[in-house]
């Protein structure tokens, strides 16, 4: 055998190798992304029955999910069956030991609607949904897909979404959280597609919320919609409406071990933005984004990918963002508006910013653009500690102007974390026909861990990973597994 044919076989095992160990790691749920199954009661839900007159059971279940949820007891499992359920699913009844609303077969169970199709408003709590496709079926609907609507006070609370694809709003957000509602968990969705001027996630006015594992993404072709470039960041975080509610500034928030990428939207927004509204008080404080994978795929500009507005103690660590991102600002925009407060308590640790195309700091014109876009009297204080900064061996941008430079991080690593190429990204949109995701993927979790393994993974030695003292340092990583070097860098 030549060498060049030793070379060769020696390559192909490998990437045997590494797609089966791929496809087996990809099988197995990420923590936290399981079902719930202990639950004392459970009944059905059929869209073939006749409406009111069953009992729940599997051979006379429900028609409708709203009715179940009203007459089911405490400490129940509702089974969905695949079908189209159409009109509004409204939720407003505590349950002190839990509800889970579960789609029989994942995605196969679809709720629909032309104005808002699920809402958790009243005294709604410890309820779970989960495994559903929902979506607007018009495209001049009333506003919101899902909303949790605390109406003022926390007695809506407790609240999970759990493994569901909520897509295409034609009228504001895919998914509202606001008016005081608390202990909301958003876990192992996917998002795509919100209104124009509009978010996926608006955590609006709320306290003690987790997003966590969920892709977020735009392909507004994909269904049959034209790129406005008018939609507004993936997920934005503040208060709105000062004292209205029982909350003054969103607070308590974690924003974690989730995926961005495919931005399709405006010039002014990004993936992030914590605070929007110009208000007197701080719109948002104590909120956490970290182990967070931001992909930068698309020819499409943004402002940054992360940006604050009128905060206080945020944490920005363990996050990688990679790929050609043209933006003004390459990593993060902190800035005043209308009557905010200047900024302060700014951390970011441990996170990798890399550009293999070695175009950060270049606008999608071709302009000057910078690291950040931050001017110094609009922010007190901040640390930047222990960050791998990659240009794709060019020099790293800096501007006298703005506050944040990578020369202010004294742990500075500049070392090639070898991310392959982002380009040939297919973004996992729902094929609803065939029952899978674009992108092959059979399970919102497949397509999670692809997306980790393909566009999230360095091959950094230990050595060349940090030497600061997070004290927030994430004990897992992106994918839920324990991390191996307390000072890390990236989400995985």
């Amino acid at each position: 055998m030549t060498f060049n044919k030793l070379l060769t076989a020696l390559y192909i095992s490998c990437f045997l190798f590494t797609m089966l160990t791929f496809h087996s790691t990809a099988l197995a749920e990420i923590k936290g992304c399981q079902n719930d199954n202990a639950h004392k009661n459970t009944f059905y839900v059929s869209s073939l029955a006749t409406k009111y007159k069953g009992k729940g059971t599997r051979s006379n279940p429900w028609n409708s999910i709203e009715e179940a949820a009203y007459q089911v007891p405490d400490n129940s499992l509702i089974i969905v069956s695949p079908g189209v359920y159409t009109g509004q699913v409204k939720l407003n009844k505590n349950f002190s030991q839990g509800l889970t609303i579960r789609s029989e077969i994942d995605y196969q169970a679809k709720l629909t609607n032309d104005r808002r199709v699920v809402a958790f408003v009243s005294e709604a709590s410890n309820i779970t949904l989960e495994g559903f496709e929902i979506y607007h079926n018009s495209k001049k609907p009333k506003p919101l897909i899902v909303h949790i609507d605390g109406g003022g006070s926390d007695k809506v609370n407790n609240i999970t979404l759990r493994n569901n694809i909520i897509h295409d709003s034609y009228n504001n957000d895919l998914l509202k959280i606001n008016n005081g509602a608390v202990k909301i968990k958003v876990l192992c969705n996917m998002f795509y597609n919100q209104g124009n001027s509009d978010e996926h996630i608006d955590i609006n006015s709320v306290s003690n919320v987790e997003v966590r594992n969920n892709i977020f993404f735009n392909d507004f072709t994909a269904s049959n919609r034209k790129i406005s470039n008018k939609s507004s960041s993936f997920i934005t975080i503040k208060d709105s409406n000062g004292k209205d509610d029982n909350e003054l500034g969103a607070h308590n928030i974690h924003v974690n071990s989730n995926i961005f990428l495919n931005w399709q939207g405006s010039h002014g927004n990004g993936f992030v933005l914590i605070g929007e509204d110009g208000k007197s008080y701080y719109e948002a404080f104590n909120v956490k984004i970290y182990n967070n994978l931001m992909i930068g795929n698309s020819v499409i500009s943004m402002r940054s990918p992360f940006g604050v507005k009128g905060a206080k103690n945020v944490w920005f660590y363990n996050n990688t963002i990679t790929g050609d991102l043209p933006s003004n600002a390459f990593a993060i925009r902190v800035n005043k508006e209308g009557k905010n407060k200047t900024n302060t308590q700014l951390y970011f640790y441990n996170n990798i910013w890399s550009d293999p195309t070695g175009t950060m700091g270049m606008g999608d014109d071709e302009s000057y653009a910078d690291f950040s876009d931050t001017m110094l009297h609009e922010i007190d204080d901040f640390i930047l500690e222990n960050n791998l900064i990659w240009n794709g061996g060019k020099e790293l941008p800096t501007s006298f102007f703005d506050a944040i430079n990578p020369s202010d991080d004294k742990y500075l690593l500049t070392f090639n974390p070898n991310i392959p190429n982002t380009q040939s990204l297919i973004p996992p949109i729902w094929l609803a026909e065939s029952s899978t995701f674009k992108d092959n993927s059979f399970t919102i979790s497949e397509a999670f861990q692809r997306l980790v393994y393909y566009y999230g993974v360095t091959n950094l030695p230990i050595s060349e990973q940090g030497t600061s003292n997070n004290p927030h340092f994430p004990q897992y990583n992106i994918l839920g597994n324990k991390r191996k070097n307390k000072n890390g860098v990236g989400a995985k």
